[in-house]
């Protein structure tokens, strides 16, 4: 037995893993740093509370259903900048028909705003953050002349309310949405062909496509799968409001793109676990939370968000170049 035998095998984290650790790490600091404040100025330790936390969680329900769908187009190198309007768009129409058939509605609308982009991509080859800001568009001038400009005067339906900002066991049925959501993409991209395609065309299409794997039905339906979890983000955001509102999807556009590559995914595609997106979910929703209860003006809000996200996909980038 030689000395190298002997010697003991050094612990080393995966490329993939290395996001989310450091991202982990920031979300310890942020509660280090939430707790520390408002121990300080209230005596209480707020953050660390289970209700507090579960709230949060909630939050960032409807951030992590938009992030899920997100994830699924960088993966394959493209980028969807019509969230915004189709989480809009799928909860006024889903109001504005209420009863029973508000939901599949909501996610219809969802799912043909996504099949649109996925074509527009797939086979018109327009590069995908041109034909979806331009489909954004398309869906906010269709809102504003179907409700005249004016904020809808509709209501969510009981079903709606229940699955956005009702609680089982005290915990909120949204996290469950989430969770449920979260449980069908991770199986799909570890345990099937389509996410096996999923990387594979993330990162070299051309080679996907010579190596016989149907590179346009996957982009279609990647699209497709991200417009319609915007769509159900929609519905569960109308329902947490108790109504929808022009502008409502603005908020998550960015946060979601962030999210998914704050937790490691190659933002060129190809590359990246989906633990890491929810983390990144839970980091921004983290940071808004401490940043708020620090009554951290809006400038400077925005200022210490950016430079955070700035911060993760520096060290991130690091990492790949060093992988490279």
């Amino acid at each position: 037995m030689t000395a190298a035998t002997l010697k003991p095998r050094r612990f080393a984290l995966a490329a993939d893993d290395k996001p989310i650790v450091i991202a982990s790490a920031f979300i310890v600091v942020l509660l280090m740093i939430g707790t520390g404040y408002t121990l300080a100025t209230q005596g209480t330790m707020t953050l660390l509370s289970p209700n507090y936390l579960l709230q949060q969680l909630q939050i960032g329900a409807f951030l992590g259903v938009v992030a899920a769908g997100m994830m699924l187009v960088i993966l394959i190198g493209h980028i969807d900048l019509s969230v915004a309007w189709t989480l809009a768009a799928a909860a006024m129409m889903a109001t504005t028909v209420g009863g029973a058939w508000a939901i599949p509605t909501g996610l219809a609308v969802g799912l043909t705003v996504g099949v649109i982009n996925g074509l527009g991509v797939a086979y018109l080859r327009v590069p995908s953050m041109i034909f979806t800001l331009g489909v954004n568009a398309v869906m906010r001038g269709l809102m504003v002349a179907h409700t005249g400009g004016f904020a809808p005067q509709t209501a969510a339906t009981d079903l709606m309310r229940f699955l956005a900002a009702e609680r089982i066991a005290g915990i909120p049925m949204a996290i469950f949405v989430w969770l449920g959501v979260s449980m069908v993409i991770a199986i799909v991209l570890k345990r099937t062909v389509f996410g096996r395609t999923i990387y594979a065309i993330g990162n070299r299409e051309a080679a996907a496509y010579l190596a016989g794997m149907h590179t346009r039905g996957v982009i279609i339906t990647a699209f497709a799968a991200c417009g319609m979890l915007a769509g159900l983000a929609g519905v569960l955001l109308a329902g947490y409001s108790t109504k929808a509102y022009q502008g409502m999807g603005d908020a998550y556009v960015l946060p979601a793109i962030a999210a998914v590559v704050i937790g490691g995914t190659n933002i060129l595609g190809g590359r990246g676990k989906y633990l890491g997106t929810v983390v990144g979910v839970i980091l921004i929703v983290l940071l808004n939370s401490v940043l708020s209860i620090m009554q951290m003006p809006e400038a400077g809000r925005q200022i210490i968000y950016g430079v955070v996200i700035i911060s993760m996909l520096l060290v991130y980038g690091r990492n790949q170049r060093v992988t490279s």
